[in-house]
């Protein structure tokens, strides 16, 4: 009667949520609830003289409750000199305030914002408080599960500060912008779900963007990307970000991201 119990939880878990882990953004759902995860991002960015940059941000993630989860998040980096340094890191709080649940779907709405430290040097006009600016960000996300398709977009404010001890953010560029995000992504096997052992795998298409808010200069980026999803605990992102326009200096906007995360359950009462 346990394990029937066990593989119905599971099985909702899995179907309700598998295919709503997108890779480049995060979705309005939350981790399970009282759940603890670590993951390990690595960036392998190609800058437009060739040089490899490669940026790893381990991570710990802890399930709060239905509505509450926090990551606390490093930066490593080898930009700078060659060698791998410590660059920082930030804390990213997120709150399900909305859920609409019904038989194979449901719509969801989350608040979310970030703090970041960063010691790097400032060198593209691009703000991005994960892993190169000081500063914050707030957004809001709304995410749509519709059987096997999950739909999520967001929009966030992000503000630049300076990056001590030695770098002040340049008085003559934009020190703060609007985020907009698009993601779709569908979950490919299994067809049918026999147990909760089975292996899923998404496919995942997500757009990107940022404007500028002093100068008003944007970009916009595509990530086409594949997600295994292992005993319903352990993942693997592998996904593939490729610059579409920009009309502002950015370092290194293209590149591969592999991820690897792994889920406790029940790890705290």
């Amino acid at each position: 009667m346990k394990k029937n119990l066990l593989f119905v939880f599971l099985l909702i878990y899995i179907t309700g949520f598998s295919q709503e882990l997108f890779v480049f953004t995060e979705p309005a759902s939350n981790m399970p609830a009282k759940s603890f995860g670590i993951r390990d991002m690595n960036a392998f960015m190609y800058e437009k003289d060739g040089k490899l940059n490669y940026h790893n941000m381990p991570e710990l993630m802890w399930g709060i409750n239905k509505k509450w989860m926090v990551h606390a998040q490093g930066f490593i980096s080898n930009r700078q000199d060659g060698g791998f340094e410590t660059e920082g890191g930030s804390l990213y709080a997120k709150y399900r305030f909305f859920s609409q649940d019904d038989v194979q779907s449901h719509f969801r709405m989350a608040l979310y914002g970030r703090y970041s430290l960063n010691r790097a040097d400032i060198h593209q006009q691009e703000i991005e408080t994960m892993g190169h600016n000081s500063g914050y960000e707030a957004g809001f996300i709304a995410t749509q599960l519709l059987h096997k398709v999950a739909i999520s977009s967001s929009i966030s404010y992000e503000r630049a500060l300076d990056n001590k001890p030695n770098y002040t953010f340049p008085l003559t560029e934009s020190n703060s912008a609007m985020n907009y995000t698009f993601s779709i992504g569908k979950l490919m096997y299994p067809k049918k779900y026999t147990n909760y052992n089975q292996t899923n795998i998404n496919f995942m298409i997500e757009l990107l963007g940022q404007r500028l808010n002093g100068n008003q200069k944007s970009y916009l980026d595509i990530g086409p990307s594949l997600q295994f999803i292992i005993n319903s605990q352990a993942r693997i992102d592998i996904g593939y970000r490729q610059q579409l326009y920009s009309t502002m200096e950015r370092t290194a906007p293209n590149g591969m991201i592999f991820k690897l995360e792994y889920l406790f359950f029940n790890a705290f009462r």
